[in-house]
């Protein structure tokens, strides 16, 4: 009787792994569901949801939120490097204007000092002591 009973389960189970009859994956969940914790609420309410989220994206629903936490990654990365870029111009362009700045005092030197020169030697000022 013993041996019946487990010839009929293996031609059952053989029966479910070999032919693809059901996805083996969507039961295995919500029954070790049920044998941990012994909600059967919670065991059809998973099944439920995961078949739904199946058939709504064609995806199950750990690829789906492995695919999202990928998707948020990146983007808090692109704006990582983006904010990291935007820092770099406003330091270049900080650095660029400091540097225009001692040009132009530099320019203005030189051309007070030329203007000075000319302007005595005009005047004869070299000459001319104190």
């Amino acid at each position: 009787m013993i041996l019946k009973l487990l010839r009929i389960f293996t031609i059952i189970l053989s029966f479910f792994f070999l032919t693809g009859f059901i996805s083996v994956f969507s039961i295995l969940g919500p029954g070790l569901t049920v044998l941990t914790s012994g909600n059967i609420y919670k065991a059809g309410a998973q099944l439920i949801i995961n078949q739904r989220i199946e058939r709504e994206t064609g995806k199950n629903s750990l690829t789906l939120i492995k695919e999202e936490i990928n998707k948020n990654l990146i983007n808090e990365e692109i704006k990582k490097n983006n904010s990291l870029n935007e820092d770099l111009r406003r330091l270049v362009e900080k650095r660029i204007k400091i540097t225009r700045q001692k040009l132009e005092n530099q320019n203005l030197q030189k051309l007070v000092k030329k203007r000075l020169i000319v302007t005595r030697s005009k005047l004869n000022l070299d000459n001319i002591t104190q």
